[in-house]
């Protein structure tokens, strides 16, 4: 088992991060504001451009903590981390299984099969939790909509049908989002979605999440042996986490928008929490990015069964879960890769 309160966010984008012994010390301007073990750690994660000194990047790398960059409003540069410790066998095969088309439809078949069974399974259970609340018909038919094309992935052997389906899926879906935003409905609406960068506050709130949720699954598959960078969905491009992508399809609707509606719904974040710029992309503010990463932590220590393995496990081990369930496919000791499907 994992800790899950182990990462360090560094969320001022002004902050140097320097090596002393074997501690991380946080530095402004040449003002030391803080120290933190780094025994204690297994990732960094840094809000911003100022940078890190080689002496802790190469301590990290050798201590095997991953360190990953981001910009101020969350988006993904680069993860540095060592030299690889999976097994080698493992990552044979995973790379052979890419390079099959055949074999690469098949598995990402089952990642599309898990997002939308749990994006309609939320959207049914906000209609049953709030009877009066939500407009029912309308939830009937885009969950009609969305059984419909997981009955149609089901039989499709087609890498491209596969991610066609999967985009014709996500309308349908994006209808529902904002039926299940019951509080600040003036202020927060969905229209559609807007990545580099977001255009509105849901798009900031989702891109954050996704961000966070990504560099999860990466450390969880490079803990397991598996190269996060070749995916079978996904396919290979410089710099992009490929796999990690594939495997969190499945938890973004779970994982990251139910978190991101609650926040909303609970007026956990308000429209004073953003910041327009001159470009149009909107960002949280410095506070408002503390206060998410703080619910997000929290959220990861919340509990759940699994509902392959049958355990009690924490939110924040669910995509170590299922990279252990990948890998467990890859070197052949399952006959399919199980999504994670929760109800």
């Amino acid at each position: 088992m994992r800790k899950l309160l182990n990462t360090l966010f560094v969320t001022q984008p002004d902050i140097y991060l320097s090596l002393d012994g074997d501690n991380i010390v946080l530095i402004k301007e040449k003002e030391k504001l803080g120290r933190v073990p780094l025994h204690n750690l297994e990732s960094v994660v840094s809000f911003g451009y100022t940078g890190a000194s080689p002496a802790l990047m190469g301590y990290c790398a050798d201590n095997n903590i991953s360190m990953i960059f981001l910009t101020k409003n969350g988006r993904y540069l680069a993860r540095v981390s060592g030299i690889s410790r999976g097994n080698v066998y493992l990552r044979k095969a995973q790379y052979r299984l890419s390079d099959d088309l055949a074999t690469s439809s098949s598995i990402a078949r089952n990642f599309i099969l898990g997002k939308l069974f749990n994006q309609r399974w939320m959207l049914e259970r906000a209609k049953r939790n709030y009877p009066m609340r939500i407009d029912s018909e309308q939830i009937n038919n885009i969950s009609n909509k969305l059984t419909k094309i997981m009955n149609e992935v089901k039989q499709c052997t087609d890498l491209e049908r596969l991610r066609g389906l999967e985009g014709q899926a996500a309308t349908y879906y994006n209808e529902g989002f904002n039926l299940m935003i019951l509080q600040q409905k003036e202020e927060f609406h969905f229209y559609n979605r807007s990545r580099r960068p977001p255009k509105d506050k849901i798009n900031a709130l989702l891109s954050f999440a996704y961000t966070l949720l990504a560099n999860d699954t990466a450390a969880a598959l490079e803990t397991v042996g598996l190269d996060a960078y070749v995916g079978f969905m996904h396919r290979d491009r410089p710099g992009r986490v490929s796999l990690a992508l594939d495997v969190m399809e499945e938890l973004r609707g779970i994982v990251a928008d139910r978190f991101v509606i609650a926040l909303i719904n609970r007026k956990e974040i308000s429209p004073s929490d953003f910041v327009e710029k001159e470009n149009g992309s909107v960002i949280l503010t410095d506070e408002a990015r503390k206060n998410f990463l703080q619910k997000w932590q929290q959220r990861k220590q919340e509990s759940l069964t699994h509902p392959f393995l049958g355990e009690k496990i924490s939110w924040g081990l669910v995509p170590y879960t299922q990279a252990l369930l990948l890998a467990r496919f890859i070197r052949g000791d399952l006959d399919q890769y199980p999504p994670f499907l929760w109800k």
